[in-house]
């Protein structure tokens, strides 16, 4: 790597004069990543991107997991372009949003009727407000093991940063625990007939398969867990029998578990679906989809029944990123994108593991979530996870080339980029063998990655 440390901290302290957090979004904070790394790039291509000193890395954060096939892929770029030189945003509807609208609803079983967003926090918003206008009732359900469904009061305010959210605008929402349907039905019990919905991601790397079928080891794509009732099932059928809406966010699922998104994966049928993220792989573009009479709440041509301000944006249905969302979806029909995202998950997830052990580390650094899901987990001499050897990784990663806060994969990673991540890799756990016995102090730069949630700086 070229550039001093002189020219990054310059960087840094412009963009935190700049802008509050240093970034648009806290997953790119400062605090999430070495303190060696850039603290800005200036371009991306395929698998790549670049900082202001010139140097490459091998991206495997992919602009927060939104691009899934590639930064700056030809054949995207050429479809925006193709929306930008008719106007970009026009003063009624457009052709061009209506066949976006229509590409969602041929694409995904669930969805009859569509509205689209720039970004996933007013999907999921319009959703909840859908539910409640749709049931009349008051609360929504979320998992506490999810991280992070809305920048919106309902949601933030269930987390540690309560600061400047009304007690009362996070008082109708209610946690349970993911995989745990009684924790769910004990919230029913609770609130008898005032629950509107249960908002939650079908699989992180935490799956709704059984125990005794959950094998990520060996999926190579098709529907998960065969022959059970999973745990999606299980919140559908509970909801369906208590008159709840069954809304799956697939912010991050959509566009990687299957063409048709995980909900197909896993064979439930949700009343209301969120997208965002690799729909238009990284415009912005986001929605909220499900039954014509959930959605139909939001209708101005029912005459005589009562309104709902569902979601009105003016840039929703900008043509360019809408037109990147359509030609998305014919790559992934005529390519085999997800296949291809399966297929590399797995190479990367048993080379990995296959150095962890060979380094002697089969106990501190373990490969977590299935093949599409896949995280690294760093554990120091007892056993706990620890964000020190963690930024340690990410850190000797990022000498080597390699950029991997998360593991989120595109198309344009191949086998080149496989056989650079592993040498990367087997580099970085020499030294983690290091820190291991003899601790992180001079050899982690800096302080230790922190997480998103906590309540001072």
């Amino acid at each position: 790597m070229t550039s001093s440390s002189d020219d990054f901290d310059a960087l840094r302290a412009r963009l935190h004069r700049a802008i509050p957090g240093g970034a648009h979004t806290y997953s790119r904070g400062d605090d999430q990543f070495p303190a060696i790394a850039p603290p800005l790039f200036v371009r991306g291509k395929g698998a790549h991107a670049w900082d202001t000193a010139g140097n490459r890395f091998l991206d495997y954060g992919m602009a927060l997991r939104a691009v899934t096939l590639g930064y700056a892929d030809p054949r995207i770029n050429a479809a925006a372009a193709a929306e930008m030189e008719k106007g970009v945003n026009l003063t009624r509807a457009t052709l061009t949003e209506l066949e976006a609208a229509e590409a969602l609803i041929d694409l995904i079983p669930s969805v009859e009727m569509v509205k689209f967003a720039k970004n996933g926090s007013n999907v999921t918003t319009a959703a909840v407000k859908i539910a409640r206008a749709y049931t009349g009732k008051r609360y929504v359900c979320v998992p506490r093991q999810q991280p992070f469904f809305s920048f919106d009061d309902w949601f933030i305010g269930t987390t540690a940063l309560k600061r400047g959210i009304p007690t009362d605008q996070v008082s109708a929402t209610l946690v349970f625990d993911y995989n745990d349907i009684a924790s769910l039905k004990a919230l029913f019990d609770a609130h008898p007939g005032e629950i509107a919905a249960v908002m939650l991601e079908p699989a992180t790397t935490a799956t709704p398969c059984p125990p005794s079928s959950q094998a990520p080891a060996n999926w190579p794509g098709q529907p998960g867990c065969p022959g059970e009732t999973n745990f999606l099932q299980e919140v559908q059928s509970l909801c369906r029998a208590q008159g709840a809406l069954f809304i799956l966010d697939e912010m991050i699922t959509g566009f990687r578990w299957h063409l048709q998104g995980a909900q197909t994966f896993f064979g439930v049928q949700p009343d209301l679906t969120t997208f965002g993220k690799g729909m238009a792989n990284g415009f912005s573009v986001a929605a909220v989809g499900g039954r014509r009479e959930v959605m139909a709440v939001g209708s101005i041509d029912r005459p005589g029944m009562e309104r709902t301000f569902l979601l009105s944006t003016t840039h929703g249905a900008e043509m360019p990123g809408l037109g990147a969302f359509i030609e998305t979806v014919n790559i992934y029909r005529s390519e085999k994108v997800v296949d291809h995202l399966w297929a590399y998950g797995k190479k990367l997830r048993d080379g990995m593991t296959e150095i962890s052990n060979r380094h002697g580390l089969a106990q501190h650094f373990q490969m977590d979530g299935p093949a599409i899901s896949l995280n690294y987990l760093t554990r120091d001499r007892s056993g706990n996870l620890s964000l020190a050897l963690r930024t340690l990784f990410a850190q000797e990663l990022l000498k080597r080339g390699v950029m991997m806060p998360w593991i989120a994969i595109s198309q344009a990673h191949g086998e080149a980029e496989l056989q650079q991540t592993l040498e990367a890799v087997d580099g970085a756990l020499g030294v983690f063998v290091q820190a291991l016995d003899a601790g992180t102090d001079g050899l982690l730069q800096g302080q230790a990655i922190r997480p998103v949630f906590r309540t001072h700086n």
